[in-house]
């Protein structure tokens, strides 16, 4: 397969073999503006120092004018031959390279100490909720959040490093939203449930949930505060519990309008049909989130965001 590629404003024509880049020395000497003996000697002293494998760098490929195959060099020995050249073009290239692979290892170094502390934060803060009363005997349920947090993490890892392509979370202009009607058509069919035995369940405090609801679907300009439905879904379930818009009932009303949005947007389940959170698993994140100091908030929502992911 043929292609071109533009480098240093040179316009080159490759060979695309292999799932590598292929020139012949004439292409690499135009490249780095240099005369081809000089290319043939560094070829030939990268290959005596062993600083590369003739064997895997080397492919023989027919040219157009050509009436038998000429050598190609793969993209490896092109690089390393351009850090040998004492050319005005290989020192520009050297300059390009140098700054490339700072800014590609500086980035990954703070994305993952980014991740790093994430995790220790999360970790550190499941530790100090762990002891919390109200979540005695949600300890299994606490370890499986955490687990599936980490395991979360893993896979932004894997993406970064090209192993797994990671589904996009679900964009606002898709999704289904959730009213303050739908709301609390579903508060009222609750409210029938014998086991839920309170006359204050699902009673509002005045204009509270109508915000809450407000919030999770507003746009500014003409774009949603919240560009993913696994962002709103956060929110949603953080900001009924926290804000108490109910006399009684905060957490249960939260965890079912959270488990209703998820499936209206069809994210509720993995695709092996389970559930990304199980029903414990939601109750011991909703004791979770109400248990929670308002400083964690960002944490939790990054939590869940990626429980749902």
């Amino acid at each position: 397969m043929k292609s071109e590629i533009k480098i240093f404003q040179n316009k080159i024509r490759v060979k695309f073999e292999k799932e590598n880049v292929w020139l012949n020395q004439l292409q690499i000497s135009q490249l780095f503006e240099t005369d081809r003996t000089s290319i043939t000697k560094h070829i030939l002293n990268i290959f005596s120092t062993k600083e590369l494998p003739t064997k895997s760098n080397v492919q023989f490929l027919h040219i157009a004018g050509s009436d038998k195959p000429t050598k190609h060099y793969s993209l490896d020995l092109i690089l390393s031959v351009g850090y040998r050249v004492n050319s005005k073009k290989a020192t520009q290239f050297r300059i390009w390279a140098t700054k490339t692979l700072k800014k590609y290892l500086l980035r990954g170094y703070v994305v993952n100490q980014q991740r790093l502390d994430q995790l220790q934060t999360t970790i550190r803060f499941f530790k100090n909720s762990s002891t919390n009363q109200l979540l005695s005997g949600h300890e299994k349920e606490l370890f499986d959040l955490l687990s599936n947090y980490t395991d979360s993490l893993i896979l932004l890892k894997n993406y970064d490093e090209n192993k797994i392509i990671l589904p996009k979370l679900t964009t606002s202009s898709i999704e289904n939203t959730i009213s303050i009607d739908e709301s609390r058509s579903i508060i009222n069919n609750l409210k029938q449930i014998k086991s839920i035995n309170s006359n204050f369940f699902g009673i509002e405090y005045p204009h509270k949930l109508e915000s809450i609801i407000g919030v999770i679907n507003q746009t500014h300009n003409q774009k949603e505060l919240y560009s993913s439905v696994q962002e709103k879904a956060a929110n949603l379930l953080y900001l009924i519990i926290k804000d108490h818009p109910f006399i009684d009932g905060n957490k249960r009303i939260a965890s079912v309008l959270f488990v209703r949005y998820l499936q209206k947007n069809k994210i509720l389940y993995k695709p092996n049909g389970e559930m990304k959170i199980n029903d414990m698993g939601i109750v011991s994140l909703a004791l979770l989130v109400a248990t929670s100091n308002q400083n964690d908030k960002n944490i939790l929502i990054n939590l869940i965001i990626n429980l749902i992911k």
